[in-house]
């Protein structure tokens, strides 16, 4: 109300002015008189545009200490009930939320920031220039740096390392090994693209999985060894006893100058039979060993999957019309193609469906779906879908593991040799299942 009463005040003022000025020049006033209220006039013309323009400074003001984050200047208040003291009011209370927002958000990003640096996993950020943006503790102790300005730096530590960084899209890994003063690290590289206020950016975090890896294998070959042990005492121990049994035989006749009867020549018969059909499964076992232990390069070449799907069930046809199989085959798009070796595919393949048909030999409904697609991350999908008895969950984490199986029959390197063929092409196996709802392997490929 102050205001306007001033600026009313003022106006009027001037207005009075103007008129015996007026009055002045039409009376014919004296050149002095006249002067002496243009320069009234004048100055209350002045006065007038500053007084309107104070409170316009003041909003002014306020809007830079705002735009410069300074929330630190204090408006004077006299609690005199005027518009200007509300103004100050109203002015200091946004200044207090807007510098307790920035507190908090110090706050926060100082409480991100420690956590980012304490982290166990090596992570750094970097832009579309290469520029580092932060790189934690755990990444350079990994990279044996001190500080990191530029992500093509890393090229000097490891070629294969900064290869990775610079070329891994969302949601890609790899694993690189590097060396460093406590030995050789089995790194972990993972990437993630962001954008933020339109700025592109990548978030890359690096985690030495050394140890993991060498308490895997070790009890990989653990795992092994109780495989080969196994299946080399079941297959020597009968051998063994059988035959120390007929050398005891025979030279027991031999020093008593015996003969043979002919039932005790049968049982020897039969003896040496169970020996070489002993030997020959042993020979097999380890003939599979060896094919496990050699699986070929992949020679790389287009794959139209359509017209492999259709090579596959050609192939199959027969066993699938006996076990009364419907297939059913979606390619999408239909002129899809993968880069893979079509012959080490075909066989992973031809193992899925034979597996599937075993599986489905006691459904009532039996279908085997052949599936291709793009997931939403842009990688080529292959699914073996089956209706058939499942697998238990307990079996569902050892079917990847060399000879184990749930069959009756069989060698139980199928799903192992597939699992290792798919990594060969950097690419990646996945099965679910459940008991009488059937299973689904997914075959995944980078595109």
């Amino acid at each position: 109300m102050d205001y306007k009463i001033g600026l009313l005040g003022r106006i009027v003022l001037l207005a009075t002015s103007i008129f015996f000025l007026s009055l002045f020049i039409t009376n014919g006033a004296g050149v002095f008189g006249i002067s002496l209220f243009i320069i009234v006039v004048v100055a209350q013309v002045i006065f007038l545009v500053k007084y309107a323009e104070s409170s316009f400074h003041k909003v002014r003001l306020f809007l830079n200490n705002i735009k410069q984050d300074n929330y630190t200047n204090v408006y004077p208040v006299k609690f005199d009930g005027t518009e200007t003291d509300d103004l100050h009011i109203e002015f200091n209370a946004i200044l207090a939320k807007l510098q307790e927002d920035q507190a908090e958000k110090e706050a926060n990003y100082q409480y991100f920031r420690s956590v980012f640096q304490h982290l166990s996993i090596g992570l750094m950020t970097f832009d579309d220039l290469g520029k580092v943006q932060i790189i934690n503790t755990a990444a350079k102790r990994l990279l044996n740096i001190e500080q990191l300005n530029h992500i093509g730096e890393i090229g000097a530590i490891n070629k294969e390392l900064n290869h990775a960084i610079s070329n891994l899209r969302t949601g890609g890994s790899e694993l690189i090994k590097i060396a460093h003063p406590d030995g050789i690290l089995q790194l972990s590289v993972y990437a993630i693209e962001l954008v933020m206020r339109g700025n592109k950016f990548k978030l890359v975090s690096l985690q030495n999985i050394q140890s993991e890896l060498e308490e895997k294998e070790m009890e990989a070959w653990q795992g092994l060894i109780k495989v080969l042990t196994h299946e080399i005492m079941n297959s020597m121990s009968p051998i063994s006893s059988l035959a120390s049994t007929i050398k005891s035989d025979i030279e027991s006749k031999l020093d008593h100058d015996q003969e043979a009867s002919t039932s005790e020549l049968e049982d020897y018969q039969m003896a040496l039979n169970t020996i070489e059909k002993r030997s020959e499964g042993l020979i097999n076992f380890v003939s599979d060993f060896r094919n496990l232990a050699h699986i070929p390069a992949p020679k790389f070449q287009t794959i139209q999957l359509s017209l492999l799907f259709d090579q596959l069930t050609t192939l199959l046809q027969h066993t699938l019309e006996a076990h009364q199989i419907q297939v059913i085959k979606r390619v999408e798009p239909t002129e899809l193609i993968l880069f893979a070796d079509p012959t080490l595919i075909e066989q992973v393949l031809i193992n899925l469906i034979q597996n599937a048909i075993q599986a489905m030999e006691e459904s009532v409904t039996r279908v085997l779906r052949l599936e291709a697609f793009i997931d939403e991350n842009g990688k080529i999908i292959l699914e073996i879908s089956d209706t058939g008895k499942g697998i238990e969950e307990e079996a569902l984490a050892k079917i990847f593991i060399p000879f184990f199986t749930t069959k009756k029959k069989g060698s139980g390197i199928g799903l192992s040799l597939s699992k290792q063929i798919i990594r060969r092409h950097k690419g990646n196996i996945q099965v679910k299942s459940a008991l009488g709802k059937g299973s689904t392997f997914k075959l995944i490929f980078n595109g």
